[in-house]
């Protein structure tokens, strides 16, 4: 699934393009994949994007019409795809909704396995995302203080991957970039009660390797390309995730692989301590 890193990659090539420009038609190919009227969506025909957002692993277009604010959200799912193509380009298949923008410009939404999902919100007067698009309600892992970082994760009985991944907690981590991030913090995915020192050099990692991640442009493990169709190339640089029984890069021993709550989990049995 599309985690932070790759979901802010799309959201920024977006941002570089889709501002300004007014939405012609909605195609929507398949119904399923919107949530909400889908009269209201091409109510919105017309209207002007003023802004490309990211909340976690959620993505919103800000819409401008004549007497009303949207906001279009886009969740990836585990397959899902937004490029940006020209009228005459080949299209792709499992492309279920194509927005057509003045300029010529087209945004098609893809998912071969139709996890993802589109809806449409009334924009909240005081800012944020409508409630009604779902996004997260977890701090931003980029944005978080360390203050804020260590109160919500401070001597939590849970296991401390499960604890990353929950989204109430911390919106758009997911197993790629948690696993990375405790490999290079030295903490075992598996260890709770965590202590303030511990915590504020998590929180450090997170960013570095969150940020790492958007310079290389994601990760592409399956189905994920950016904006213009290109894939990442951070899957180049893990060092934990998807490497079971490969050497650790510091001590030579094994990478594992255990289960947790569903989840697979990768480490360094000898570099990360509980």
């Amino acid at each position: 699934m599309p985690e932070l890193p790759e979901v802010e990659t799309v959201a920024r090539g977006l941002r570089a393009v889709l501002p300004g420009l007014r939405l012609r038609e909605v195609d929507l190919r398949r119904a399923s994949i919107f949530h909400g009227d889908a009269a209201a969506l091409a109510e919105m025909e017309g209207a002007t994007v003023t802004g490309v957002r990211r909340g976690g692993k959620y993505l919103v277009i800000e819409l401008e019409g004549r007497r009303r604010r949207r906001q279009l959200m886009f969740h990836l799912g585990m397959t899902g795809q937004l490029v940006v193509q020209a009228p005459d380009s080949v299209e792709a298949p499992h492309t279920h909704a194509v927005l057509h923008f003045s300029g010529g410009r087209e945004l098609h939404f893809r998912d071969p396995r139709r996890f993802g999902r589109m809806a449409l919100a009334a924009a909240p007067a005081g800012g944020g995302f409508a409630p009604e698009l779902g996004v997260a309600a977890g701090a931003e892992p980029l944005e978080v203080s360390a203050e804020e970082f260590v109160a919500l994760f401070y001597r939590r009985a849970a296991p401390i991957k499960s604890a990353l991944l929950n989204q109430k907690l911390l919106r758009g981590m997911g197993n790629i970039y948690a696993d990375e991030s405790l490999f290079r913090a030295g903490i075992h995915p598996l260890a709770h009660h965590l202590s303030r020192p511990r915590l504020v050099r998590l929180r450090e990692v997170i960013r570095v390797v969150l940020e790492e991640a958007i310079r290389a442009g994601g990760s592409s493990i399956s189905d994920y390309v950016d904006s213009e169709g290109a894939p990442g190339w951070f899957h180049l640089q893990h060092r934990v995730y998807g490497r079971t029984g490969e050497a650790c890069g510091i001590c030579g021993r094994a990478i594992r692989r255990t289960v947790l709550a569903g989840r697979s989990a990768h480490f360094c049995p000898h570099c990360q301590k509980r």
